[in-house]
């Protein structure tokens, strides 16, 4: 019963931190995500694989979480004032939720090209960014560059959608 009680206690002290308590839901996260990464479907024909990013990234964030746990920085009340969010603030987020939703809905039926070019556009023009010209050349540059980067030089196919390539 004692070892119970002192490992209470320790736990308790460990988590005392809201870096080790978001770091520890960071880690499970990771954990969950690289068991789908490796639970994607092996393709023979190709030289990188389609796990290979989201196996990188999975171990990546486990990293990072590692690090954030050991991180021994105390955290002052400034810092934790920080941590309020205001309720226009939440309002954004949710909204750039709603965006990322959609955008993840309607991915296999516009495809990669278009979805993320209307996705990158739209959310810069919700976020407040007024040069409507350039967030245009952004958003259908970015989308090409990282569709024939993907699919040419990796040799990863992503969704074409309604477009013919």
């Amino acid at each position: 019963m004692f070892y119970l009680s002192f490992y209470q206690k320790e736990v308790k002290e460990m988590l005392k931190k809201m870096n080790q308590r978001i770091a520890l839901i960071l880690a499970a996260i990771a954990v969950f995500y690289l068991f789908l990464s490796y639970n994607l479907p092996k393709y023979p024909n190709a030289i990188i694989d389609a796990d290979v990013v989201p196996i990188g990234l999975g171990y990546l964030l486990l990293f990072l979480s590692v690090l954030l746990f050991l991180d021994k920085t105390v955290e002052t009340e400034a810092e934790k004032q920080k941590r309020n969010i205001s309720k226009s603030n939440l309002l954004v987020l949710g909204v750039v939720f709603g965006f990322i939703l959609i955008y993840i809905s309607l991915l296999e039926i516009l495809g990669f090209l278009l979805m993320t070019a209307i996705f990158i556009f739209g959310c810069s023009l919700f976020l407040g960014y007024k040069k409507h010209v350039t967030n245009g050349i952004v958003s259908v540059v970015f989308s090409f560059a990282i569709y024939a980067l993907f699919n040419y030089l990796l040799r990863i196919n992503l969704p074409s959608g309604i477009l013919p390539f």
